[in-house]
C-alpha cells in the first residue's frame, strides 16, 4: 500500500467564479499543495529536492468534478502515488467535502522527474520510491490513456493572446502548471460572449457554465513575457454536454506548449442541477463547432 496523506482546505471567496463556484485552476492549486505536503511527509520536501538537484514537473493533468464546491465549503483532498515508472510517476488525488464526506472530484497528475543541471529526466532511485510504498510497489503500473485526439478546427475556430506576467511564474521559473488552465478558463469565457452567451446572459437565463473535466498535457514551458496564443474550438455538442479542444501556442516561434480536452455542461444556479444544452447554444456556437 502507498503511503496516504490527507489535507483539508477551506474554499475561499477569491478561489469562486462569478457564478459562485469554486474555479478548476483552484481545484489543481488545492491539488499541488496537497502533493507537496505529502511528498515532505515521506521524506522529500522542496529542501530535499534542491540538495538533489532534481525536480518534478507535471506532465499531464486529469481532474473530474462531481459536484460544485462554494465559499466556505471545506474540502479533504486525499493524495497517493499510484505508481513509479523509470522517470515519471503518477499520484491519484480524491476530494471529499469534509463532514459529509461525499466525492466531489477526482483526479491524477502524471509527473517527470528532472534533474535541473542538465534540464533532462532522471532516473527515479529505489530509496525514494521505498519512501512511497514502504510495503513495496505494486508489480503493475497504471494503463496511461493518450489524450483525445481534436478533431481539425473548424473555420470559425476561437483565438485570444496573453502575455505571461510576473504573477504567474513559480520557483521554477516557468508558468506554474495551474495558470495553464487559468488562461484555458478564461479563453472559454471570452468565447462564450464572443458567440452571444456573454456572462449577463448567463445570469439572466439562471444558467452557468461547468467544467465536468479537464485534461491537459504540458508539452514546454512557457516564460516570463512568452506572448501565447489560445485556440478553441467545440466538438460533440450533445444534449447535456459538449467538447472544448485548446490549444496555447507560443507566438515567437509557434511551438505548441500545452493542449487541452474539456467537457462543459450547463448548471441551474437555482437548483444546483445540470441542465439540457438548449438548441441556441448550439446553433449559435455552430461556427466554432467541429463537423467530425
Amino acid at each position: 500500500m502507498p503511503l496516504e496523506h490527507v489535507r483539508t482546505f477551506r474554499v475561499r471567496y477569491y478561489e469562486c467564479d462569478a457564478f459562485g463556484h469554486v474555479r478548476g485552476v483552484s481545484l489543481l492549486r488545492y491539488m499541488q499543495e496537497a502533493a507537496f505536503d505529502a511528498s515532505a511527509a515521506a521524506g522529500y520536501d522542496l529542501a530535499h529536492y534542491e540538495e538533489l538537484k532534481r525536480l518534478w514537473l507535471v506532465r499531464e493533468t486529469d481532474v473530474e468534478s462531481l459536484l460544485p464546491l462554494h465559499y466556505g465549503d471545506s474540502v479533504q483532498v486525499k493524495t497517493w502515488v499510484a505508481d513509479f515508472r523509470r522517470v515519471r510517476s503518477r499520484r491519484m488525488y480524491e476530494m471529499r467535502l469534509a463532514g459529509s464526506g461525499e466525492l466531489v472530484a477526482r483526479a491524477s497528475t502524471d509527473w517527470v522527474y528532472l534533474d535541473t543541471v542538465t534540464g533532462r529526466p532522471a532516473t527515479i532511485p529505489p530509496e525514494m520510491i521505498a519512501a512511497f510504498f514502504p510495503e513495496g510497489m505494486p508489480e503493475q503500473s497504471l494503463p496511461r490513456e493518450s489524450l483525445p485526439s481534436a478533431p481539425p478546427p473548424p473555420s470559425g475556430v476561437f483565438t485570444a493572446r496573453q502575455r505571461v506576467t510576473w504573477r504567474e511564474i513559480d520557483g521554477a521559473q516557468h508558468v506554474n502548471n495551474s495558470n495553464y488552465l487559468a488562461y484555458v478558463e478564461d479563453c472559454a469565457m471570452q468565447v462564450m460572449a464572443a458567440h452571444g452567451w456573454p456572462l449577463a446572459r448567463m445570469w439572466s437565463d439562471g444558467a452557468a457554465l461547468v467544467a465536468r473535466r479537464h485534461r491537459i498535457e504540458y508539452l514546454q514551458p512557457a516564460v516570463l513575457d512568452d506572448e501565447l496564443e489560445l485556440a478553441t474550438w467545440a466538438s460533440g455538442m450533445a444534449d447535456d454536454s459538449f467538447v472544448r479542444h485548446t490549444t496555447i501556442t507560443r507566438v515567437s516561434d509557434r511551438a505548441l506548449l500545452a493542449q487541452v480536452h474539456s467537457v462543459y455542461g450547463l448548471l441551474d444556479l437555482a437548483t444546483r442541477k445540470s441542465v439540457s444544452i438548449p438548441s441556441a447554444f448550439k446553433a449559435d456556437f455552430a461556427s466554432n463547432t467541429a463537423t467530425s
